[in-house]
C-alpha cells in the first residue's frame, strides 16, 4: 500500500469515526472481538478492552456462527441489511450455514412520516402532490429499507403504485459501503485468508448490486423488458411503468390487485387451481431463463401476485438477472456432460462457468465431480430435486474456491426459491420434467446448423482480428523491450531440457554457416575461373572439383553428427 493509499484511508476513517465505533461495537458485541483485534481497529480507535471482549457477557457462545453473522448485520441497519440479503444469493463464496441465516434477513423497518414523502415527491417531480394525484395515501402499502410504496390515484383515475426512496438512504449507504471496502482492504493487507478469497472483490461485488438498488428508472426498466416478454401471453402480468412521473428517486407504475402467493390456504379457499399456478410460474421463470436470458432475481412469494383465471403476476423488479449466450452454451454443455456420465466435459463446463485458481487440485475436483455425477446416475427426473442438485453444484465450487459469475448464482438462488414455491402449490409437480422441452430447445438451438455456422464464423473472425494486430503488437512489444520497459523473469525448472534447446539452436547456427561459406566459395571458385577464361586448374590441379568434393565430405560429416546427436 502507497503512503498516498494510507493517507487516504486515515482521512476517511477520521471522518466516518462515529460509524466505525458502531461496526466495531457491534462485531465485538456478535462474538467477533477477535476480527476487531487482528485488524488493529481496537488500537486505532482507541477503544477501550471491555469494548472488545464481551463474548461472555452477551452469551454469544450459544449462538451459532450464521445466526450472529445474522444479528450483526441486523444491528447496523439498512445498508448491512441489504449487504446479507445480496450475499445470500452467492453460495458459491459463503458456507451454507451463513446463506441459510442470511436468507432471513428481512426488509422489517418502520415506514418514514408523509412529511418526509412529499417534498420528496414534489423535489423530484416538480409538481404539487396535490397537482399529481386526485388521491394519495398518507400511509405506505409497504416499508422496505430503501424506500417505501404508496398507493395513489393519478388525475386521469388511473391506480398507480409510487415507491419513495428514503430521504438521504443514499448517502449513508455509501458512506457503510466505503467503510465497508476499507475494511476489507486492511483485512487483505493484514490477514492472509482475507487475501486468499479477495474479500476487497467480493465486497466491491456486493456494493455495485446494492447501489444498483438506488437507481429506481434501473428497476423501471427491468420491469419494461420483462412486459415485452410476456407481451403475447394472457397470464402474465407486468404492471406498466408511468415513465413522466418516475425518476432516479421516484417511481411509479400500475397498481395491480391481486392474492399475494405467500397464501396458499387462501388461494385454495378461493378456488384457484394451485397445480396450475405452480406450472405457469415455473414455465414463466423457465422462459425468462432459457430463452429470453433476462430473469426475475428477487423471486420470493411476498413478489408474487395471483388474479382469478390463475393470472401471475410479477412486481419488484430491483434486482434481476442477465444469462448470456456464452453462459447458456456452457449450461448446455454442463447439461450434456452430465446426460453423459462425462465427468471431464462437466469439469470442463465448470471451468468456463467460472475462474478456476491456479492452485486447485485437479484430482479432488474431479473425484468430487464423479462424486455428484453417480448420485444423479440412473435416477428418474420426478426423483430429483433441483434444489439439491443446485446446492450440489454451487458446494463443489464453494470447496475449490472456483468463482461463478453472480448471474449464474443469482439463477441458481432463483431455481432454489421456485422449487420452494411449486412445492407448496403442489407437492407433485416436478420442475425437472416441466424444464425438459426447454432443455431440448436449448440443445436444439446449439446444434441448429445456423448456430454453429454463426460460431464458426465468430471464432474465424476472432482469429482473423489477432492476425491482424499481431505485427503491430509484436512492433510495440519489441519497441518497450529495447527502451527496457518491460522487465523479463526467467524460470528454468527443467535446465537439462533448457541446454538441449540451446544445443539445438547452436547446431542449426553451424549448419546454417557451413552452409554458407561452402556456398561462397565454390560461387567464387567458379566466377573466377569464369572471368579469367581459364581452366580451372591450379598448379595443373582441378581446384574446383577438388573444392567441391572436399565441401561436401565435410558438409556430410556435419549433417551425420548433428542428426546422430538428436539435437538438430
Amino acid at each position: 500500500m502507497s503512503g498516498k493509499e494510507g493517507v487516504l484511508i486515515f482521512e476517511k476513517r477520521v471522518r466516518h469515526m462515529q460509524r466505525y465505533r458502531e461496526i466495531v461495537t457491534a462485531f465485538s458485541r456478535n462474538g467477533f472481538g477477535f476480527f476487531v483485534r487482528e485488524l488493529g481497529l481496537d488500537t486505532i480507535l482507541s477503544l477501550p478492552k471491555r469494548m472488545i471482549i464481551r463474548d461472555k457477557a452477551e452469551n454469544v457462545h450459544t449462538k451459532t456462527r450464521g445466526e450472529r453473522v445474522r444479528l450483526f448485520l441486523e444491528e447496523l441497519g439498512p445498508t448491512f441489511v441489504k449487504l446479507g440479503q445480496v450475499a445470500s444469493t452467492r453460495p458459491d463464496l459463503l458456507p451454507e450455514d451463513i446463506i441459510k441465516e442470511l436468507q432471513k434477513l428481512q426488509d422489517d423497518v418502520p415506514p418514514f412520516p408523509y412529511e418526509d414523502v412529499k417534498p420528496i415527491i414534489e423535489r423530484e417531480l416538480g409538481a404539487d402532490v396535490d397537482e399529481i394525484f386526485d388521491a394519495f395515501e398518507e400511509t405506505p402499502l409497504a416499508a422496505a429499507s430503501i424506500g417505501q410504496v404508496h398507493y395513489g390515484v393519478l388525475k386521469s383515475g388511473e391506480k398507480v403504485a409510487v415507491k419513495i426512496q428514503r430521504p438521504d438512504i443514499e448517502e449513508r449507504i455509501k458512506t457503510d459501503l466505503e467503510i465497508l471496502l476499507q475494511l476489507a482492504l486492511m483485512a487483505e493487507l493484514r490477514l492472509e485468508w482475507a487475501a486468499h478469497y479477495q474479500v476487497r472483490e467480493m465486497v466491491e461485488e456486493f456494493s455495485k448490486a446494492i447501489l444498483d438498488e438506488l437507481d429506481y428508472t434501473k428497476e423501471g426498466r427491468n420491469a419494461d423488458k420483462m412486459a415485452r416478454q410476456f407481451y403475447d401471453t394472457p397470464t402474465v402480468r407486468i404492471p406498466d411503468i408511468y415513465w413522466n412521473l418516475s425518476t432516479k428517486k421516484v417511481l411509479t407504475m400500475e397498481f395491480v390487485e391481486g392474492t399475494k402467493l405467500n397464501n396458499v390456504d387462501q388461494l385454495r379457499d378461493m378456488g384457484y387451481d394451485t397445480k396450475r399456478l405452480g406450472e405457469r410460474l415455473t414455465n414463466a421463470v423457465l422462459h425468462q431463463v432459457l430463452i429470453e436470458g433476462f430473469f426475475h432475481g428477487d423471486l420470493h412469494p411476498g413478489n408474487i401476485s395471483v388474479q382469478p383465471g390463475e393470472v401471475i403476476i410479477f412486481m419488484d423488479f430491483g434486482l434481476a438477472g442477465r444469462i448470456t449466450a456464452d453462459m447458456k452454451d456452457n449450461f448446455a454443455s454442463l447439461v450434456i456432460a452430465m446426460m453423459r456420465q462425462n465427468t471431464d466435459g462437466v469439469i470442463r463446463a465448470v471451468t468456463r462457468m467460472g475462474l478456476v485458481p491456479d492452485d486447485v487440485d485437479m484430482n479432488i475436483l474431479r473425484a468430487d465431480v464423479d462424486e455428484l455425477r453417480e448420485k444423479y446416475y440412473d435416477v428418474s427426473l420426478s426423483q430429483i430435486s433441483l434444489g439439491d442438485a443446485v446446492n450440489d453444484l454451487f458446494d463443489v465450487a464453494n470447496r475449490h474456491r472456483i468463482k461463478l459469475p453472480s448471474d449464474l448464482t443469482l439463477l441458481g438462488k432463483t431455481l432454489l426459491t421456485l422449487e420452494g414455491i411449486v412445492e407448496k402449490l403442489d407437492p407433485e409437480i416436478s420442475i425437472i420434467k416441466i424444464a425438459e422441452p426447454f432443455g431440448k430447445q436449448l440443445l436444439k438451438e446449439r446444434y441448429h446448423p445456423k448456430t454453429m455456422a454463426e460460431n464458426m464464423f465468430n471464432q474465424w473472425s476472432g482469429f482473423r482480428d489477432i492476425l491482424v494486430d499481431a505485427p503491430g503488437s509484436v512492433r510495440e512489444l519489441s519497441s518497450m523491450i529495447k527502451k527496457g520497459k518491460i522487465p523479463l523473469e526467467l524460470s528454468m525448472p527443467r535446465l537439462e531440457q533448457f541446454l538441449n534447446k540451446l544445443d539445438r539452436i547452436s547446431n542449426r547456427l553451424s549448419f546454417s554457416i557451413v552452409l554458407l561459406a561452402f556456398s561462397i566459395i565454390m560461387v567464387g571458385l567458379i566466377v573466377g575461373s569464369a572471368i579469367s577464361g581459364e581452366s580451372s586448374l591450379v598448379w595443373d590441379i582441378p581446384a574446383v572439383e577438388i573444392g567441391f568434393v572436399v565441401a561436401s565430405l565435410m558438409f556430410l560429416w556435419l549433417l551425420y553428427s548433428i542428426f546422430k546427436s538428436g539435437r538438430f
